[in-house]
């Protein structure tokens, strides 16, 4: 009895010791991918949809990496995450009233707005366009960028322009793994469904993609905040 119990004793004190040093470990990965980010690099991240590629969305060196790594022609916009509401402000300007009703019944989610983009935003991160596509995911991963960033990020799929959108790791590695300043691999992986885009720029929703969230969903949304 003595021996299992010392033997449960240690055995308990393993698990301790092994918990610690994965949180330590998530930690320095945590640290690795906001240098990268701050440092005007990409870091390719998991979304509640897909997987994705995360820049400042105010550096334009870090913007044209974006282009550099997925082939992406510079007239098509890069859509972005966001923290949360208060941080919409920072990217987007002269927001229909409906507009934080329906944010704040589907985010964090997969929902992406179209709206008028911010004065101070990047020509670059919107390819000349007025507009900027802007969503708030729900998953840890973009989440603790952001926040360890203090700002924006990217949030165009982890993809090479045109082609498959990666839904593993493994795939994401083989794709455009060797192109990115790391891969910051927290949390669930994606579910694979992109988000549903719905453009509000004229007062009225507007669907250009279906997607997880059903047009419907938001039509009835953003009716009953009229």
């Amino acid at each position: 009895m003595i021996y299992s119990a010392r033997c449960g004793h240690l055995a308990t004190k393993r698990v301790e010791v092994l918990a610690d040093t994965q949180y330590e470990m998530k930690g320095i990965d945590l640290q690795q991918a906001v240098r990268v980010l701050k440092g005007g690099g990409v870091v390719a991240i998991p979304t509640d949809t897909l997987y994705g590629l995360a820049a400042d969305a105010f550096n334009l060196a870090a913007l044209d990496r974006v282009y550099d790594i997925k082939g992406r022609p510079h007239d098509l916009a890069l859509p972005v995450l966001v923290s949360g509401w208060e941080q919409v402000a920072s990217v987007a300007e002269n927001l229909p009233r409906q507009a934080q009703v329906v944010a704040e019944r589907f985010w964090p989610g997969a929902l992406t707005l179209v709206v008028a983009k911010a004065a101070g935003l990047p020509d670059r991160l919107t390819g000349g366009g007025a507009t900027v596509a802007v969503r708030v995911a729900d998953h840890p991963a973009p989440m603790k960028l952001i926040d360890g960033l203090g700002g924006p990020i990217t949030g165009t799929s982890a993809n090479i322009s045109g082609g498959a959108d990666p839904s593993t790791v493994a795939e994401l590695a083989d794709q455009i793994g060797g192109r990115v300043g790391h891969v910051f691999n927290e949390g669930l992986a994606p579910k694979g469904a992109a988000s549903t885009v719905v453009d509000i720029t004229s007062g009225q929703p507007k669907l250009l993609r279906e997607g997880a969230i059903p047009f419907e969903q938001v039509l009835r949304a953003w009716e009953r905040a009229t």
